[in-house]
């Protein structure tokens, strides 16, 4: 199993508009880069949209940045494109056996690693931005 690809489009997709920012990027442009179903970048971004992220107008193609770059953390994509629930990046199976010593203690014993391992992720998440993104791409192509 894997975190939802719906961050890395989400961050795909907002890096994508501010480095094509002298056109509209609408949701097909998107979705050719992304490489997906035009519906599936719409959705995405109307979660971006609803997060305060980008600006849409209805009928008119093209989405835009309703923040600097500096401003959108990863964290903020992340959480406006439902990942995961607060603590429950990973799941921990049901109903062990209750008279096995490992059934009735495990849950409670691996929930705060997991717990914890989610905040760091998270915390690694809150201090990089969108800008951090748009240079390593701008760096990367100009030395291809």
């Amino acid at each position: 199993m894997s975190i939802s690809s719906r961050f890395a489009v989400g961050i795909h997709i907002l890096a994508l508009i501010d480095l094509n920012k002298e056109t509209a990027s609408s949701s097909e442009f998107i979705a050719g880069s992304v490489n997906t179903n035009a519906a599936v970048i719409r959705k995405i971004m109307g979660m971006l949209k609803k997060a305060g992220l980008i600006d849409v107008q209805p009928g008119v193609a093209g989405a835009k940045l309703s923040r600097e770059l500096s401003e959108i953390t990863l964290f903020d994509i992340y959480k406006a494109v439902n990942v995961v629930e607060e603590n429950e990046l990973f799941s921990i199976h049901d109903k062990p056996h209750p008279d096995c010593v490992v059934g009735k203690n495990i849950q409670s014993t691996i929930e705060p690693i997991f717990m914890a391992a989610q905040s760091a992720m998270e915390k690694v998440f809150q201090n990089l931005t969108l800008e951090d993104i748009v240079k390593d791409i701008e760096a990367k192509e100009h030395t291809q």
